[in-house]
């Protein structure tokens, strides 16, 4: 029988849990050896991001839905552009951040249908916070969510969220920028916003940290103008979405969409459209 939404969101939470579980383990052990490889595009592969694949694809095989995961063997188009339905996946996203022990690192699962990320969890292991967000459903925020925690239904999962957007905040305009990306592009963006709206400020977060600020209310942009690929971005486009934002391509014309032939992003921003950056 055919999963209900519901469900799948709790099938999804549970997989980002146990999936951070497998990271800290190596991330908390003082002796551990990280295993560092690079792949074919220069970044950084770690056992975590294995163990964690791992564990979010035994998970995510009892939905019946076929896996799009950065650390797994990505089917060729020719079947892909088939699938009406399908889990985006980026076990670690900020590998970087996760080899710095900086904390800036994230497990991403998404549910894709019709290229239109309808679900998505983002799973925050080092600070114990779950954000999670749906087409229909809303978006929330669980904080002092470990991987010992339980939801048995979704009205367990909303009775412990805040509700997105949550942050109370008022002043200058806030936007946040990729912590290893910051490039004249996105400089030349932020200015634009200074002159338009005055006092502009930036913070800088790792990894779909970008996505969760400003679905929470804490920013209200996010410009990317810098290469990512589809699992990177999933997740956090349901989440913002689900809390009232826009992910658009950098022109406004569109929404990012998803299982393409070319599975690189192009650039895009995520904005809060109480912020009028069509005006």
């Amino acid at each position: 029988m055919e999963k209900t939404k519901e469900e799948l969101l709790l099938a999804s939470v549970r997989a980002a849990l146990d999936a951070g579980r497998a990271i800290m383990e190596v991330y908390d052990d003082p002796a551990a050896d990280f295993q560092v490889e690079l792949k074919a595009d220069n970044s950084p592969l770690t056992i975590a991001d294995k163990r964690s694949n791992s564990v979010i694809t035994t998970h995510l095989a009892t939905t019946g839905i076929p896996v799009l995961s950065e650390e797994s063997r990505v089917m060729p188009y020719a079947e892909r552009s088939g699938w009406q339905r399908l889990w985006v996946v980026d076990p670690l996203d900020g590998t970087k951040e996760f080899i710095k022990r900086n904390g800036e690192f994230t497990v991403n699962i998404a549910l894709v249908e019709d290229g239109r990320p309808v679900l998505g969890v983002i799973y925050v292991p080092v600070l114990h916070e779950l954000y999670w967000g749906a087409a229909g459903m809303g978006a929330g925020k669980v904080a002092g969510c470990t991987a010992d925690s339980t939801f048995g239904n979704i009205g367990a999962l909303a009775g412990r969220s805040a509700a997105l957007p949550c942050a109370k905040r008022s002043g200058a305009v806030v936007a946040v920028a990729s912590r290893s990306h910051l490039n004249e592009e996105t400089e030349a963006f932020i200015s634009s916003l200074s002159a338009r709206f005055g006092e502009v400020e930036t913070v800088s977060k790792g990894s779909s940290l970008k996505f969760c600020l400003v679905a929470e209310g804490a920013a209200d942009v996010y410009p990317r103008f810098a290469p990512t690929m589809e699992w990177d971005t999933a997740a956090g486009q349901a989440i913002a979405v689900a809390a009232g934002c826009r992910v658009e391509l950098a022109d406004l014309s569109a929404p990012l969409t998803y299982n393409k032939e070319n599975l690189l992003n192009p650039w895009f921003v995520v904005y809060n459209p109480k912020l009028d950056l069509r005006q």
